[in-house]
């Protein structure tokens, strides 16, 4: 069972390196992290996942980031991170997607995520299209 926490600048590295192992994650620069809402994941001491997202204004917000070590996937620890997330903020999020990212689309999905439209191309390495999905919490 992970410990999800704030995360703090001391957490940057970690994330850094699960962004590199994660193709499918947006690669923002981890500095800003801190600055945003910022969540980690950690089992043993160690980070192995995190959420990032910004407040647009008090009703609303969006999911920037969320990633998970490879070999920590499909334990719970993305969903964990979200619900902790979702507990805290109210009102109407958004998040993007890639395309072919199923998984995270269907877990999206599991927590009442709708897919509310396209933005072409709009992940690069590599270049792909992302579903942007929105929540009414």
């Amino acid at each position: 069972m992970p410990i999800i926490r704030p995360g703090e600048p001391r957490d940057l590295e970690a994330a850094a390196a699960i962004q590199e192992t994660s193709p499918e994650a947006a690669h923002w620069d981890v500095a800003a992290y801190p600055a945003q809402h910022f969540l980690v994941a950690e089992v043993e001491g160690r980070v192995v996942g995190f959420l990032v997202a910004r407040e647009i204004d008090r009703e609303e917000s969006e999911i920037l980031n969320l990633a998970v070590v490879p070999g920590f996937r499909r334990q719970g620890i993305a969903q964990e991170l979200l619900q902790m997330f979702l507990n805290a903020k109210k009102g109407v999020i958004f998040l993007e997607v890639r395309e072919s990212n199923q998984a995270a689309r269907n877990l999206y999905k599991l927590l009442g995520f709708q897919e509310v439209g396209i933005r072409s191309q709009y992940y690069d390495r590599p270049l792909e299209s992302a579903i942007v999905m929105k929540l009414h919490s």
